[in-house]
């Protein structure tokens, strides 16, 4: 199977020349794996009860061959995290240590932060640009760059193929798969997360039923900053029960855990004249596919009556996926905007190392407006030392730049 080249590959790249440890966190299946594997001269899959074992015994890490070494689930024990830490504070050399996990360990009270001894990185499922089906002609770096570069560049991709992307996931294993696959996997990997998942985390589901209309309500609220309040309320049962709030508390901590959730934060710059910027988060989860599918939705129903009222927010879910490994990989990082009682709204922020930033406003529909610039150009006003580019990310065919800057990018043609 071909390889795909990921976000993250450009961050490895940079890094694992001159430090002697990473960890890669993210959701299981993203393809931590199969991306640190590539990088080491051997691996150790501490899921393994056997080599878990030998590795607990082992807590200096003298055993390990010499080389480069991958530490699979790391989190299944813990200790080897401090392990790690002072193999770095013992002179470890740069790309020793790669670790990958997907889950918080359950119990970190006695682990190290690892803060400047080992590099966390996040991996996230595949965003349209890394699953090998489009030819990305726009840079978000450059843009970061504030180069004010030309924008060029046509695609095919059309808004049914962008409703089978949303469908379709980025989680490596069934990219390429045939629909009913994809489907069972979704199915699959949600039922996984309520009977294993969660219990390994120390967190059992005693009504699976009450966990999924809320991972439901919560799906339905992707792009949206709804209160968690109003998200308890959609949980009630048919015969008018609802669950305490504190049980819907524990699934919102676990299920982040497990890197499930992925809410956008709130942008709140440091020496800005915003004076009422609304702190709330947009919800996200880990892949649109999977609100797709905890709604029932498909990329063919996505396209009719009933599934369009969500085409709008999951799309916006696909563009969030991309950017955030693609502003990760330039060192940036993504926010929304959103002043008080929506007078403003910015549906992406992404805020570079040095402190320049990028507008981005999200638009199902291919032609770009006027008014759909608005809080774009506001922003420009507002922040015009900072501000170094703009753009509408759109599911259009031809990526151009407007006569007062913006540019618009159809998703198909952004790339890292």
């Amino acid at each position: 199977m071909t390889y795909l080249r990921r976000s993250l590959d450009i961050e490895l790249d940079e890094l694992l020349p001159y430090a002697p440890a990473i960890a890669i966190d993210g959701p299981r299946g993203v393809g931590k794996t199969e991306t640190a594997s590539r990088r080491v001269s051997s691996v150790w899959r501490l899921d393994d009860p056997f080599q878990r074992e030998q590795i607990r015994a082992d807590f200096g890490l003298a055993s390990l061959p010499e080389g480069s070494v991958l530490l699979d689930e790391w989190q299944k024990l813990p200790q080897v995290w401090d392990s790690v830490r002072r193999q770095v504070d013992d002179g470890a050399a740069p790309g020793r240590f790669l670790l990958t996990g997907s889950a918080t360990p359950v119990d970190a009270s006695g682990t190290h932060s690892g803060a400047a001894r080992i590099l966390s990185l996040r991996m996230r499922p595949m965003g349209l640009h890394e699953r090998g089906v489009v030819q990305p002609s726009v840079s978000l770096g450059g843009l970061l760059a504030g180069r004010e570069s030309p924008i060029s560049g046509t695609s095919s991709f059309a808004l049914g193929d962008y409703a089978d992307a949303i469908a379709g996931s980025g989680f490596p294993a069934i990219v390429d798969a045939p629909k009913r696959v994809q489907r069972s996997f979704l199915d699959s990997y949600l039922q996984r997360v309520v009977d294993r998942d969660l219990p390994d985390q120390g967190y059992e589901v005693r009504r699976p039923e009450t966990l999924e209309r809320w991972l439901r309500a919560y799906a339905a609220a992707s792009s949206s900053t709804t209160a968690y309040s109003r998200l308890l309320d959609l949980t009630t049962a048919g015969d008018g029960t609802q669950p305490a709030k504190t049980t819907t508390i524990g699934y919102r901590d676990h299920l982040s855990q497990l890197w499930l959730l992925d809410p956008v934060p709130g942008w709140l710059p440091i020496n800005s004249p915003f004076t009422q910027l609304r702190q709330a988060p947009k919800h996200q989860l880990a892949d649109p596919a999977l609100a797709a599918h905890l709604l029932g939705l498909t990329g063919e129903n996505l396209l009719r009556p009933r599934g369009t009222h969500m085409l709008g927010p999951l799309f916006e879910s696909l563009v969030t996926l991309g950017v955030r490994s693609m502003a990760q990989a330039n060192e940036a990082r993504v926010h929304h905007l959103r002043t008080g009682a929506g007078r403003h709204e910015v549906d992406l922020i992404v805020e570079g190392h040095e402190g320049q930033v990028v507008g981005l406003e999200v638009k199902l529909n291919p032609a770009v407006t006027d008014r759909e610039v608005r809080h774009l150009l506001w922003l420009r006003d507002q922040l015009p030392d900072r501000v170094v580019d703009l753009a509408v990310i759109t599911t259009g065919a031809a990526a151009y730049r407007r006569t007062d800057g913006v540019a618009v990018i159809p998703l198909a043609l952004l790339g890292a």
